[in-house]
């Protein structure tokens, strides 16, 4: 995660959204990427997806499988479902949909707890893990976006 929330920073100084993910396989990262929808003028450029894009670019497939994703916040309903495509069981976020939408981040309400059963029992997912330091990127976020 820290290395998520490294990528998010980075993100943030470039003036995106305040969110990053990584993939790691084997306990090793094998992709990251922070959000980057303005930059790119893409609305599904979000650090999910980016990483998601270039891990599978990376090991020229499109299964990835026996990874987890690792996110600053907890995945959208694009991204969560781009996971599931992706055979991303694991994921592991921080900081909550609620939380991005209370510091002024536009968001679908729609919490993984309660998506996550229509995929079956296919997700196993962690939420909440390192919150504090995750909020703390988007309070660095909506100080300049006010």
């Amino acid at each position: 995660m820290g290395e998520a929330i490294r990528i998010a920073q980075t993100g943030v100084e470039l003036g995106q959204f305040p969110f990053g993910a990584v993939i790691v396989m084997g306990g090793r990262s094998i992709a990251s990427a922070h959000n980057s929808v303005k930059a790119s003028m893409d609305p599904t450029a979000h650090a999910e997806i980016m990483a998601i894009r270039r891990a599978c670019s990376k090991l020229y497939t499109t299964s990835l499988e026996d990874t987890t994703l690792y996110s600053t916040c907890e995945p959208c309903l694009m991204c969560l479902s781009a996971c599931f495509w992706a055979g991303i069981r694991r994921i592991v976020f921080g900081a909550s949909i609620a939380d991005a939408a209370a510091h002024g981040i536009r968001q679908i309400n729609a919490p993984t707890r309660q998506v996550a059963p229509f995929y079956g029992d296919f997700f196993n997912i962690r939420q909440g893990f390192m919150r504090e330091e995750c909020l703390t990127l988007f309070e660095k976020w909506s100080k300049n976006h006010k």
